[in-house]
């Protein structure tokens, strides 16, 4: 992309005041324009592709799927696209995983929009950019001691479902299950499988 060029945004919230108030400051950049604009996870990829979009600015909490899922799926579908998440949440867990799906940048909300702007521009030149109190919050966190097939259990069990119920969604034996779900509360330290959930959302850990 040439200097010269204007970045084309697509921008991924679903509260629109918030979205709003994205877009309007990020369209005063002279360098770029925001040409999509979504209030669902499962629209980025479609959207994404329609605007031709340079960089993706996805939040994490939306509904259809979250902006750490969409941004794995955009990573795939366009490879050349730079995500962005930026959220609420500065949790960790969060951003160990945004990073394990693909994601350039992550930033916090209440970042200045001169510094959002900054870290669009500064992904499509090839760099990371990462809040840094998160950065030195995830360090210290440690990975997420969580293994795939506990977190698939564990986010089952997060609407009250029995044993019984989740191993018929995920297709596994109630044994298994159980065991998934004693080891999720070993490892978050917690007293029962609400609090397991409770501890591992917390920490972006689910």
């Amino acid at each position: 992309m040439s200097g010269d060029e204007t970045i084309r945004l697509l921008l991924a919230e679903d509260q629109a005041m918030v979205r709003e108030a994205l877009a309007a400051l990020l369209g005063l950049e002279g360098d770029i324009e925001v040409v999509a604009q979504v209030s669902r996870g499962d629209e980025v990829v479609d959207a994404a592709k329609a605007g031709s979009v340079d960089v993706a600015l996805l939040d994490i909490e939306m509904p259809g799927m979250t902006g750490i899922e969409a941004a794995a799926r955009l990573r795939e579908a366009l490879p050349g696209c730079r995500i962005v998440i930026l959220t609420t949440f500065g949790r960790p867990g969060y951003l160990r995983r945004a990073m394990e799906s693909g994601a350039d940048a992550f930033l916090v909300k209440d970042a200045p929009a001169a510094q959002l702007a900054d870290a669009v521009r500064r992904v499509l030149r090839g760099e990371r950019v990462i809040d840094p109190v998160l950065a030195a919050a995830a360090l210290a966190e440690g990975a997420n001691p969580l293994t795939a097939r506990e977190r698939d259990v564990l986010a089952a069990a997060a609407d009250g479902s029995v044993n019984a119920d989740i191993a018929k969604r995920l297709h596994l034996s109630e044994g298994t299950v159980r065991n998934y779900l004693s080891m999720a509360i070993q490892k978050t330290q917690a007293r029962n499988r609400a609090e397991a959930v409770r501890i591992a959302r917390e920490k972006g850990w689910l």
